[in-house]
């Protein structure tokens, strides 16, 4: 009877073994996640990684950018990056001065929380740019934008295509103020909407201060592989 029940036990342990790692490490204090998603999509494509992360105990927010997800603004309203970025830029102002928060953009999600950088930096621990497009001082938002992201949108939800004019203006960062947040570029490794080429080409031209590839990610990564980019955020960057 009592090695019935040892077996028992030692096959349920073998069963449950794989699973051993599958949670996060619980936050050395409650930090504060703020998810950006990309274009066309909202706040919804984040609800694996806030499932993960909250489960263990940190705090995230997915943003809805203006006439994103749920935000009830339609696209025609919003004719000017100020306007799409606003939700993000709100929130970041409502924010008590002493917090900081880890960033998260995702895909043209990088424009909105590069600007964010530029007018929040001491409210940002770190800015984490996931398969993403990242401008900076020596790699201008309107070069990536012209040569890169227009031709690759996808529509799921409609989004006002700007003007290179209006791009030029919104996105402009300082080394001063962006380039006081420590940047993270995660690389999704099987995109083929933003491809390795074009991220490879983007660290490149705008050094982060640290590369992680997620193998076997696809575009979307937060729902590919949401577990390793939990993860990653987790025991990196918080």
């Amino acid at each position: 009877m009592v090695k019935s029940k040892f077996l028992t036990s030692l096959v349920v342990l073998i069963l449950l073994l794989p699973y051993a790692n599958a949670t996060l490490p619980g936050p050395k204090a409650k930090k504060h996640l703020v998810l950006v998603h990309r274009a066309c999509h909202g706040a919804w494509s984040w609800y694996k990684i806030v499932a993960l992360m909250r489960s263990s105990g940190y705090n995230v927010t997915a943003i809805d950018l203006a006439a994103s997800g749920i935000n009830p603004k339609q696209a025609l309203e919003v004719p000017h990056l100020s306007d799409y970025f606003n939700p993000l830029m709100k929130f970041m102002d409502s924010l008590p001065q002493h917090e900081k928060v880890v960033l998260v953009g995702h895909e043209f999600g990088g424009f909105a929380i590069s600007k964010a950088m530029e007018i929040f930096p001491e409210k940002i621990s770190v800015a984490v740019f996931v398969t993403a497009v990242m401008p900076g001082q020596t790699l201008n938002a309107t070069r990536i934008y012209t040569e890169d992201f227009v031709l690759a949108t996808t529509v799921l939800r409609p989004i006002y295509i700007y003007s290179v004019e209006d791009v030029s203006k919104e996105i402009v960062v300082s080394s001063r103020r962006y380039g006081s947040v420590r940047r993270v570029f995660i690389v999704a490794a099987e995109d083929n909407l933003l491809k390795k080429e074009f991220q490879k080409w983007t660290i490149e031209k705008n050094p982060p201060d640290d590369v992680e590839e997620i193998h076997g990610s696809n575009h979307m990564t937060m729902m590919s592989k949401p577990l390793q980019l939990s993860t990653s955020i987790a025991n990196k960057y918080i």
